[in-house]
């Protein structure tokens, strides 16, 4: 099989996985990952990537209750019922705790370009934003390449400085996705997609 199509294959064939077995990711396992992440593309070559790892218990507890604190605090804000409230909140804590590894991927901007002016200084975070999350990707395809399972989670994003705390992170480090991995404990969920064709046009004059 050529390169080409084993990367494709592996594309298509990825999945978000959100059970795992109980048995711990390598510590080398975990820098692997990491090092296939660091060799995305990123704006300038400036790598705005950072990655905070959590493997302890008593960490990804303190982590999923303070972050399960902040969503119930949202949603009570925003009238929704109780009991809706603490399914979400349950789900949310139990993803966290019960993944043997969680990965915060957080951008900096200390080493990208600074602009006086509001149009280029936000094109340039998005830039980072858009470098991290390439990062995840090859984190999250090099994952499926050991069949190891893995799960993209945005809620960081609603609760940047409660993510912060929890984990005494760096001030510069802003949290943009919670990515869980492990052993599957089972072989996710498929998702169609649509013909790329339906989304693209070609401008050809």
């Amino acid at each position: 099989m050529q390169l080409a199509d084993i990367l494709f294959t592996l594309i298509r064939s990825r999945r978000s996985i959100r059970r795992y077995r109980a048995e711990p990711i390598p510590r080398d396992t975990i820098d692997r990952l990491l090092e296939a992440a660091t060799w995305a593309p990123s704006a300038h070559n400036r790598q705005p990537w950072r990655f905070a790892v959590v493997t302890a218990p008593e960490v990804k507890q303190r982590l999923a209750s303070a972050m399960g604190d902040r969503l119930r605090a949202d949603r009570t804000r925003d009238g929704d019922p109780s009991d809706a409230i603490e399914r979400d909140v349950q789900r949310s804590h139990d993803r966290i705790v019960n993944a043997p590894v969680v990965i915060i991927a957080c951008l900096s901007m200390r080493d990208m370009d600074r602009y006086p002016d509001e149009r280029r200084a936000s094109a340039e975070r998005m830039m980072a934003v858009q470098s991290v999350a390439m990062a995840v990707q090859n984190l999250l395809l090099m994952a499926h390449a050991l069949a190891i399972g893995a799960c993209w989670m945005c809620a960081p994003l609603f609760c940047q400085e409660t993510v912060r705390e929890a984990l005494s992170l760096p001030k510069d480090w802003e949290a943009q996705a919670l990515i869980t991995i492990g052993v599957p404990a089972d072989e996710g969920k498929p998702r169609g997609r649509e013909f790329a064709q339906s989304k693209t046009v070609y401008v050809d004059g």
